[in-house]
């Protein structure tokens, strides 16, 4: 995958390419029409070849009734456009907790938690990255590394256009917050729904994480 800039602010930074970028195009449409927005396209040919289709609400939940009305709603623009000369299995999933960062609001949203993160190009004579996201701003993010080589600086800023894959690295201060941000989306999304409050178990993003 190739990172791209978007037109938007929050567009996604990184893009498919090939048959991948094909499907992003004829869903992303649907998604949005519904009230979703799609973080990530995979074709992967285990155990014969799988669509895996990653999308999320616009606050960050996807539950399993989610994942089935997406399916639902791009099974038919994938059927008519046949993007995809093989018989596939459609996989439609939720980021996960420790989930792929794609948009500029990803790395602001999860500053403080552990990443690992591609670069298409050298930064600071490297491709690979781990460390924590310090801050991040509108053309990039600063990583304070876990470890640091000889001669090395501490801290690195990585444009968001040199970044080829980045995701959350799952640990225990990060399963926290992910759960405690769902929680609140969730109530957050009754109240506007004006469905009363309930003391029930609430869904997590662990339980939704495939479907």
């Amino acid at each position: 995958m190739a990172a791209e800039t978007g037109e938007a602010s929050d567009d996604r930074i990184i893009r498919e390419t090939g048959t991948e970028a094909r499907v992003a195009a004829i869903i992303e449409p649907v998604l949005k029409a519904i009230e979703f927005r799609l973080v990530r396209v995979r074709l992967s040919g285990q155990n014969g070849l799988t669509l895996q289709i990653m999308a999320e609400r616009e606050d960050g939940t996807m539950t399993v009734e989610d994942c089935e009305a997406v399916s639902r709603a791009i099974s038919p623009a994938l059927d008519v456009d046949d993007p995809i000369d093989k018989a596939y299995h459609l996989e439609v999933s939720s980021p996960g907790i420790d989930r792929p960062l794609v948009r500029r609001s990803d790395f602001t949203a999860w500053t403080g938690h552990l990443v690992k993160v591609d670069t298409s190009i050298l930064v600071a004579d490297r491709k690979k990255f781990r460390g924590r996201i310090e801050r991040a701003d509108g053309d990039g993010f600063v990583l304070a590394r876990d470890k640091i080589g000889y001669g090395e600086e501490p801290t690195v800023r990585i444009p968001y256009e040199t970044i080829s894959d980045a995701r959350l690295i799952l640990t225990d201060d990060l399963i926290r917050d992910a759960l405690s941000k769902d929680n609140r989306a969730r109530k957050e999304a009754r109240k506007r729904r004006g469905e009363p409050e309930t003391d029930e178990p609430e869904t997590t993003p662990a339980d939704d994480q495939a479907h």
